[in-house]
């Protein structure tokens, strides 16, 4: 089987990861967990959120990593991360922002094949 892709994105998510890719350079999403941002994947350029020992990369999509934190990591294994685009400013750090747009999160859940593949090949 195939390598399994914790995260993905939409063809909009991945046109706008392009774009901020050329603005920016070398960019990572933080999936964040807090009460302020709720659950809202940001995206930062690199020196703007410093990751700690208790993070880890998730995955990754269109080559940029995609990080949580260990326990948030650890809730989101049952499910693929599926990026997209909405319309407006969400008021937070993450870089699209000043662009009036924000990524959001769905998800699905992973099919017994997918599954049995993710429990050969666990997160760090």
């Amino acid at each position: 089987m195939e390598a399994v892709q914790r995260v993905v994105a939409t063809p909009a998510a991945q046109a706008l990861i392009t774009r901020m890719q050329a603005q920016y350079g070398a960019i990572y999403f933080y999936q964040s967990h807090g009460c302020c941002d709720g659950s809202t994947p940001m995206l930062y350029a690199p020196g703007e959120f410093p990751l700690t020992a208790a993070d880890i990369q998730f995955g990754d999509v269109g080559g940029v990593p995609f990080y949580a934190g260990r326990t948030q990591a650890e809730y989101m294994q049952g499910t693929q991360v599926i990026l997209d685009v909405g319309q407006g400013s969400l008021g937070t750090f993450s870089i699209e922002d000043a662009e009036g747009l924000h990524f959001k999160v769905r998800t699905r859940l992973w099919n017994d094949e997918e599954s049995a593949w993710l429990a050969d090949h666990p997160l760090p």
